[in-house]
């Protein structure tokens, strides 16, 4: 396995994307190229602007470009979780003189950076799939070019998150996430049932352990996650959950993986009360295999690197509050 890892977070910036970011940023196998912006959790100027709030939380700002891509899924009118996420970071604010995003359309951005490293470019999606379907679409060699991507959504045969059937990253743009496992990718897939639920929730004594850290991280953690938390316990969810900083940590650290097996994905555009399901074969109907799930990971190891994760000390360039 290469020393570090060349890759782009698409991400619809709100609660653990922010996590999932600073993963990229703090890591020592991440080499994070760019951070793509996707229509998602919360309006999309939230989302960018939450986006340079992780940056500076890292003390990273300035440092990696921030480019915007698609404001609304390919055929659907946008449909946002802010009742879960809020504004997505708990009501923080900074200074944003300067914070530009690349003029570089996020899609553009995807083509050129996978094409400029054929075959060793990473991408990590964990917001809808609008910009990873709209760059396969524009070019062929996009699919070929990107070494793996990895995909938080969907469910494997479990529950959904924004209806019965569906999670939300599919539900919001089914169309997409449909082009994306037709389209040849290489892909390794986090879902949100059973996985995030059964093995990425962080309990009352975990957030406690993560909050006494007392470093701008953790307190940046503790806010961000705060009004999502309160969502998850409404639902019936004891803490925290964790899909997409889950996602980018399996990336970067495979041994974090306990089981996993060969999938057809294919996801549901036209039903009525099924719109975003994804449909996973595990081989018994004649469907050839195109996605990797992750089926069960080390648990307490996952939440011992996002701890230690928060207990770097960073130096924001800017005040937050």
């Amino acid at each position: 396995m290469p020393e570090t890892i060349p890759l782009v977070i698409d991400t619809d910036t709100a609660q653990d994307d922010c996590i999932a970011l600073l993963a990229g940023l703090l890591d020592p196998r991440a080499e994070l190229r760019a951070v793509t912006m996707v229509a998602g959790n919360v309006g999309f100027d939230h989302q960018v602007r939450n986006a340079f709030l992780t940056l500076n939380a890292a003390g990273r700002l300035g440092e990696v470009p921030v480019h915007l891509g698609c404001r609304r899924p390919l055929v659907r009118p946008w449909e946002g979780a802010e009742d879960v996420h809020g504004d997505g970071a708990g009501g923080l604010t900074m200074d944003l003189t300067g914070c530009d995003p690349d003029p570089e359309h996020a899609v553009d951005a995807l083509v050129r950076l996978a094409a400029e490293n054929p075959g060793e470019l990473a991408v990590v999606a964990i917001g809808p799939l609008t910009n990873i379907a709209s760059a396969a679409a524009k070019d062929p060699d996009f699919v070929h070019n990107v070494g793996t991507l990895y995909v938080m959504g969907g469910s494997n045969n479990g529950r959904g998150n924004i209806t019965a059937a569906a999670e939300f990253n599919f539900y919001v743009d089914p169309e997409a996430a449909k082009a994306v496992f037709a389209a040849g990718f290489e892909i390794v897939v986090v879902p949100w049932a059973p996985l995030t639920l059964d093995q990425a929730v962080f309990d009352q004594p975990k957030l406690d352990e993560i909050a006494a850290l007392g470093t701008p991280l953790s307190d940046f953690f503790t806010r961000v996650c705060a009004a999502t938390l309160e969502f998850d316990r409404s639902v019936g969810i004891d803490g925290t959950t964790h899909p997409d900083s889950l996602t980018t940590a399996l990336l970067l650290h495979p041994d974090l993986v306990t089981r996993s097996a060969r999938y057809h994905v294919d996801v549901e555009t036209a039903g009525e009360l099924t719109r975003g399901y994804a449909a996973m074969s595990w081989g018994v109907h004649g469907l050839e295999p195109n996605a990797t799930v992750i089926e069960e990971i080390d648990a307490p190891a996952f939440y011992a690197y996002i701890k230690n994760l928060l207990a770097t000390k960073t130096e924001p360039a800017r005040p937050m509050a």
